[in-house]
């Protein structure tokens, strides 16, 4: 037991704090990268997509596919990894997430025709929903002194809310100084360094060893996340009227409500409903829902206004982005580790949410006239005020305090909150967008340049519009959501965690 240290707990056991000594610190970096290469991959390929295409030579209608196929698999099979790590070992989740992730990246890399970028990207996502639990879960249970959880959780929830920017930037570098293939290739040299760490630094913990996999759950949740993504995907290619857009959205809701009635009855439930019963840890994962659908405003159709409108090269628009990903680290310090241990997140996360909405708001009056040091740039940094209240907090609140034995699948709920919620945005503000784009030229000259150019705008601010709806849409139900004063686990005393 020289690496932990025992307590007793208020009912006369035996608690088992985190790792000690400097140990636990480098454990937060291998987590930090692995999760870094899963969040990178959500954005980083996304710029790459017209050279890839043009090299590739697949069409415009197939080139959503590439997104998509990660997507699906990511999502889908997220709850399945999450519990795969409880009752198989996080450390052989993570490793082999790790080793499977970088795999399938250099398959990708590797791809000679568009079946086999698909098919890579979908083993990504695959991979990625094993990796991702499996490293939430591991600083769940390594941090488990409230004060140092709360500044391991502050560096994850930065690169959970910042990723995707990193991501662009990244994206943008290696398209322009190397080739689209190493945004793919780039995984590898991640996964070498957290394979590594992982291999040497992580003990294996099966506290759900007991338990048996819950295969008709599984199927239910897996088809009903992958009917979900898949319907709020086909409605950026087709009408929402469209069977392919509500007739699998209707499947998944169907398919997620007979699945939570099976958890009801199952003898060893995929997701026992404890998890959700918490009234802090369900406000958490609405939050961090709402989060990653109102984050795709900002990622997306700020990204075209930059390269489309201002000019922007792939790498300077991702150094744009940067200046928000500064502030979202330095609030989501405070807000982890400062505030909300006391004040409580009834003050601190609707507070994030609101100051994101002025935000969001601000970032309307963008224009064909305007300069990215007055219209671009104040506007992202309250952004990341604001995101950096929410997000590294709520994703703290939802996995602290739960069992060991459902660490693994209470983390892949906050990753399968933030992935459909992104497929919720992504589906609601490209057709906003679009409606709005075609609004304006209905009796306008559509021929006209100048015309053009002022619908685009009229699409970029009404996604961001609707962004600032979903944000404030956020605060009142945060407010109303989570308890006064200060969670249990953030008052000093660390959770009981068996390691």
């Amino acid at each position: 037991m020289s690496q932990k240290t025992l307590a007793e707990d208020s009912r006369g056991g035996i608690r088992q704090r985190g790792e000690a000594g400097p140990r636990r610190w480098w454990i937060l970096a291998v987590i930090a990268i692995a999760q870094l290469m899963v969040v990178l991959d959500a954005t980083i390929v996304n710029i790459a997509l017209p050279s890839a295409q043009t090299d590739l030579g697949f069409s415009d209608g197939s080139r959503q596919w590439i997104v998509t196929a990660y997507a699906l698999a990511f999502a889908s099979l997220l709850l399945l990894g999450g519990r795969i790590a409880d009752l198989f070992g996080r450390k052989p989740a993570f490793l082999v997430g790790v080793v499977g992730f970088a795999a399938a990246s250099a398959l990708g890399g590797a791809a000679n025709g568009f079946t086999m970028l698909v098919v890579a990207r979908a083993l990504q996502g695959a991979f990625g929903a094993l990796l991702a639990p499996a490293a939430l879960s591991l600083l769940n249970t390594t941090f488990t002194d409230a004060r140092e959880r709360a500044r391991a959780f502050s560096v994850y929830g930065a690169i959970a809310g910042a990723g995707g920017a990193v991501g662009l930037l990244l994206g943008g570098v290696l398209t322009d100084a190397l080739d689209w293939r190493w945004t793919l290739y780039v995984n590898v040299a991640i996964a070498v360094v957290a394979f590594a760490g992982g291999w040497v630094l992580l003990g294996n913990h099966r506290d759900g060893a007991n338990a048996k996999l819950d295969v008709p759950g599984t199927i239910l949740v897996a088809g009903g996340l992958f009917s979900l993504v898949y319907g709020f995907s086909n409605a950026e290619s087709h009408d929402w009227d469209s069977p392919l857009t509500w007739g699998f959205l209707i499947a998944g809701a169907l398919l997620l409500a007979v699945f939570a009635w099976w958890q009801t009855r199952a003898a060893h439930p995929l997701l026992p409903l404890r998890i959700l019963l918490d009234r802090d840890r369900a406000a958490s994962f609405v939050a961090v829902l709402i989060t990653g659908a109102g984050m795709f405003g900002v990622f997306l159709f700020l990204t075209y206004y930059l390269q489309l409108n201002l000019g922007f090269s792939p790498t300077k628009t991702g150094v744009a982005f940067l200046p928000m990903v500064g502030a979202l680290m330095v609030t989501a310090q405070a807000g982890t580790t400062i505030l909300v241990p006391r004040l409580g997140p009834k003050a601190v996360i609707p507070l994030g949410f609101a100051i994101a909405t002025a935000g969001m708001a601000w970032l309307t009056g963008i224009g064909l006239g305007a300069h990215y040091a007055g219209a671009v740039l104040p506007q992202l940094i309250v952004i990341g005020v604001g995101l950096g209240l929410v997000m590294p907090p709520a994703m703290q609140l939802a996995t602290g305090g739960v069992e060991a034995e459902d660490a693994g699948v209470a983390s892949a709920t906050v990753n399968a909150m933030q992935q459909v919620g992104g497929s919720i945005g992504t589906a609601l503000l490209n057709t906003l967008a679009a409606s709005a784009a075609t609004d304006y030229l209905a009796g306008r000259d559509a021929a006209s340049k100048a015309v053009r150019a002022q619908a685009t705008i009229e699409s970029y601010t009404t996604a961001f519009w609707w962004s600032a709806v979903f944000f404030g849409v956020g605060t009142v139900i945060a407010f109303l959501l989570y308890r006064r004063g200060v969670p249990a686990q953030d008052t000093g005393a660390a959770p009981v965690v068996h390691m």
